[in-house]
């Protein structure tokens, strides 16, 4: 009798156990905190990604942009239970590291803000960009005795990373925001110290608010620093290096994506954009300026800085998923990297995650585009995702 009463306790419990897991398709939010954010490099040593894997599971490596990584950390967590099969990893090591792993064929897809240029389009022969969400880079600061909202003109915030404003009480500063008592303490000014689409999207900001800088320092991933020859630069490594800087330097100001300034409770300057008008970045002003540009490129990249809208943040910009289009070689990976792909961008718990984080998703035009374009890969010359 005894051993009867274990089997049947037994086969209830298992029975309990299926029903757990099987009663509810709900994907549950994220309650422990993400894994720590990998710090930058230039390239992903093989042993990153060396993980044992259960049978018949598939582990897909990605690497990249830091302005994304916030998100893509939700949606591999949340992933899990969409698909257990899959494995997602994704490092944040830079725009400029990802597109070096893609290129070299270490990383199943990259993330990137910055844009292929020519010659990376021919060196990697079948590579496409896909717009996934777009975000907003933020100025932050960290100025003695100011605890309310700082607000800056686009010509200012040139005027900082040109040199030409070192001091926190001058009267361009100043005349903005009246009501604030600013202290007579110099400026410095943090920028990345990496290839970043981070600093290609907040450069290409400053080249549209300003010719001096546009025909002196210029746009890009990387470019010589003003303040760094003035003295008063300093460089972090990541949208978290340049977080880190300024929260442990007095009176300072940086750039980095909107969702590191609120996660690490980072205060970030409101803007006057291009109408004159006074804006705080959050998903509506960013999705005001993709509205300003509703024009892609041939290639599906855009660029949406400074957009005239009356709402719109001045510094935005799309973030990218690399993928090849016809060189994958396992046709399983590509299948189930692609369905991650069009998960997030249509599943509305994803979108719901972006949004919480202070990303825009993409309008209804492009993401239709977007799902065109994944619809056009191939593995072995047949189309990889059914849909």
């Amino acid at each position: 009798m005894k051993r009867k009463y274990q089997t049947i306790l037994a086969v209830f419990m298992l029975a309990s156990i299926l029903l757990s897991a099987c009663g509810s398709n709900a994907i549950p939010t994220q309650t422990s905190k993400p894994a720590p954010i990998q710090s930058q490099a230039t390239a992903v040593p093989a042993t990153v990604f060396a993980t044992a894997l259960p049978a018949g599971s598939v582990q897909i490596n990605g690497a990249g942009a830091t302005f994304p990584l916030p998100v893509y950390t939700e949606w591999i967590f949340a992933f899990q239970y969409v698909d257990p099969s899959v494995t997602l990893n994704y490092q944040g090591i830079g725009s400029g590291g990802g597109k070096k792993g893609i290129l070299d064929n270490t990383v199943d897809f990259a993330g990137s803000d910055s844009l292929l240029k020519d010659a990376e389009y021919q060196q990697g022969v079948d590579l496409q960009m896909y717009p996934m969400l777009a975000g907003a880079v933020v100025p932050i600061y960290n100025v003695e005795g100011i605890t309310k909202t700082i607000t800056l003109s686009r010509d200012v915030l040139v005027g900082i990373y040109n040199a030409k404003i070192i001091k926190w009480n001058d009267p361009a500063i100043v005349d903005l925001n009246p009501d604030l008592n600013f202290p007579d303490k110099n400026i410095t000014a943090v920028h990345r110290s990496d290839a970043s689409g981070t600093t290609e999207m907040f450069t290409n900001a400053l080249a549209v608010f300003s010719e001096e800088w546009k025909n002196g320092v210029g746009a890009g991933s990387a470019v010589e620093w003003p303040v760094d020859k003035a003295g008063n630069g300093i460089g972090g490594k990541g949208n978290q290096g340049v977080a880190a800087a300024v929260q442990n330097t007095p009176n300072s100001l940086g750039y980095v994506e909107l969702s590191y300034a609120v996660a690490n409770k980072i205060a970030y300057t409101n803007m006057i954009n291009k109408a004159g008008e006074t804006v705080t970045a959050n998903a509506d002003s960013i999705a005001s300026a993709m509205a300003d540009f509703p024009d892609f490129s041939d290639k599906l990249t855009n660029t949406i800085v400074d957009g005239p809208g009356a709402h719109s943040w001045p510094i935005t910009g799309y973030t990218y998923i690399i993928l090849h289009t016809t060189g994958m070689q396992d046709c399983l990976k590509a299948q189930k990297l692609l369905e991650f792909l069009y998960w997030a961008l249509t599943d509305a718990g994803a979108a719901k995650r972006a949004a919480d984080l202070g990303y825009a998703v993409l309008p209804g035009a492009v993401q239709t585009q977007v799902l065109a374009k994944l619809g056009q890969v191939t593995c072995n010359g047949n189309p990889v995702l059914n849909k």
